[in-house]
């Protein structure tokens, strides 16, 4: 008995000193600092939110239904659009990332979920209106597309104001197959990227296309190598959050207008924005800066 309580005791030190390293290890490695960050971040179920970079001040979304190969649920939006109600609403953030979690940015609606819906729902209900919180988010958003990116999942990259995709990323509009079409920006939004002919070709083939195909016709900015594009991504982000959020915004603004009015409208409307920088302290401080040969040092004003 007493050689068993001696065995008992030993474990118990040998877990105890396992703890303690496994503590200090963590500690060390800035794990826990990390975890603290996340702590203060509201937990959701279908995304992961974290803010990364230097100054901490780019907001990374992560889509987390590897399982899924993160099918874009009714869950799965409403996390996102909070979360970037989140991010949006935090001043120390100036920029977003979404990418998505395993071997797919977003593979598509869950059609699951859709497959027994009817018309009068669907029609009544406005369904998919609230697929739009990312196009309407006022701060910059960059997507990572880090594998296919597929229907829903491409529409909701094209919603993002830029996107890097990896070599292995895949992308395409296959609603065709399903009996059905886009519905939250496909036919839309990649016709204004690609034009009407390759528009046409994607959307009723159902075709998926490589990642090299898509900077060709102008949907992607980049390809890189996938261990390479989250931080070249995120890189990016940083250099966009060391100018002004306000006039960042501005100029998204005045980018965005393009895809909705006429030259002449559109050089207009960019002009009284231009007009309008110059009631704004950071103006001052830009012109200021360059003239006095030293960074400048924006406050958002």
């Amino acid at each position: 008995m007493a050689s068993v309580i001696r065995k008992i005791i030993l474990e118990k030190k040998v877990a105890a000193a396992v703890c303690s390293a496994s503590f200090r290890f963590y500690s060390s490695s800035g794990v826990a600092n990390v975890d603290t960050q996340k702590s203060k971040l509201t937990q959701r179920e279908f995304v992961l939110t974290d803010k990364i970079g230097a100054k901490k001040n780019v907001g990374l979304i992560t889509l987390n239904r590897p399982k899924a190969l993160n099918a874009l649920c009714d869950g799965l939006m409403k996390d996102l659009s909070d979360a970037i109600d989140e991010f949006e609403n935090d001043d120390e953030i100036a920029t977003l990332m979404i990418t998505g979690k395993g071997r797919a940015f977003a593979a598509g609606a869950d059609i699951k979920e859709m497959q027994n819906r009817t018309f009068a729902e669907v029609y009544g209900g406005n369904f998919l209106s609230h697929w739009l919180r990312v196009s309407q988010c006022k701060k910059p958003v960059l997507a990572a597309v880090n594998g296919y990116a597929l229907g829903g999942g491409c529409e909701l990259a094209m919603m993002c104001d830029i996107i890097y995709a990896s070599e292995t990323a895949k992308f395409g509009q296959p609603e065709i197959i399903l009996g059905t079409i886009p519905g939250a920006g496909g036919t839309q939004r990649l016709t204004r990227a690609a034009g009407k002919s390759k528009s046409m070709e994607i959307c009723l083939t159902g075709n998926q296309f490589s990642a090299e195909e898509a900077e060709r016709i102008g949907l992607v900015s980049k390809v890189l190598p996938p261990d390479q594009l989250i931080p070249e991504t995120l890189k990016v982000a940083e250099k966009i959050g060391e100018n002004s959020k306000l006039i960042v915004a501005m100029a998204k603004e005045a980018v965005n207008k393009a895809y909705e009015l006429t030259l002449q409208e559109g050089l207009h409307f960019e002009r009284r924005v231009f007009h309008s920088t110059f009631a704004t302290k950071d103006r001052i401080e830009g012109m200021s800066a360059f003239v006095e040969k030293r960074p400048p040092k924006f406050q958002d004003e």
